[in-house]
Order: structure tokens, then C-alpha cells, then sequence
């Protein structure tokens, strides 16, 4: 009897159903949920593809909440450190090149014209 364990307790999510776990199957109702009230609510206003692609736009939020993880971050703690370093609390980060070797060399230069 083999027994599975992962090799990272920190990955690990319990499954509820249909190896989704809770956020996830909570995000795929609301989903098809707004997919499908999109529909019913455009489907004698415009054409099919666009009606098609609007289906998919409603629900796209709620899939992203869903599903959506970047270095352990869900989507929403992810748009959050996204708005806070880009668009409340911009930095500018000036770079300057630091060589010891022009450095030393101008050191040189300046040492070898007071000797003279």
C-alpha cells in the first residue's frame, strides 16, 4: 500500500471536489454563474460572437480569483502588491556604475600628474 506525500507540506491543498479545493469551486460557480447571466441577459442584442466573447469576459474575474497563484500569492494579494509598487507607491531607482577599476586607474592618473 503506497501512501503519497508531498514533498512540500506548504503545496499541499485539501480537495473537495473534483480536486478543486474550497476558492476554487466557490470561483468556478461564480463563474459560470456570471457567464450564463451575461448570456441570458445579451443573447437577443447581439451577435453570437460577441455575445461569445462577452460570456467569456464576465467570467474571467471570477476564474482569475479562482486559479490564479504567482510565488504562494492568490490573485487578489497579487493585483494588491501590483497596485501598491506601481501605481500608490512608485519608486524611482537610480542606477549609477560603481567601478573600482576606473577608480583605481584615475587614482593612478591623478597620482603619476602631481608627481611630474
Amino acid at each position: 500500500m503506497e501512501i503519497k506525500i508531498n514533498r512540500e507540506i506548504r503545496q499541499y491543498t485539501e480537495s473537495v471536489f473534483m480536486g478543486l479545493n474550497m476558492r476554487q469551486l466557490i470561483c468556478s460557480i461564480a463563474s459560470a454563474a456570471s457567464a450564463a447571466a451575461a448570456f441570458f441577459l445579451l443573447r437577443g442584442r447581439i451577435v453570437t460572437e460577441a455575445l461569445s466573447w462577452s460570456c467569456i469576459m464576465a467570467a474571467a474575474p471570477f476564474a482569475a480569483l479562482g486559479f490564479i497563484s504567482y510565488h504562494g500569492m492568490t490573485a487578489e494579494k497579487l493585483l494588491w502588491a501590483w497596485l501598491r509598487s506601481e501605481v500608490i507607491e512608485p519608486r524611482r531607482l537610480p542606477s549609477a556604475g560603481d567601478s573600482y577599476y576606473r577608480k583605481l586607474l584615475s587614482s593612478e592618473k591623478r597620482r603619476r600628474r602631481s608627481s611630474c
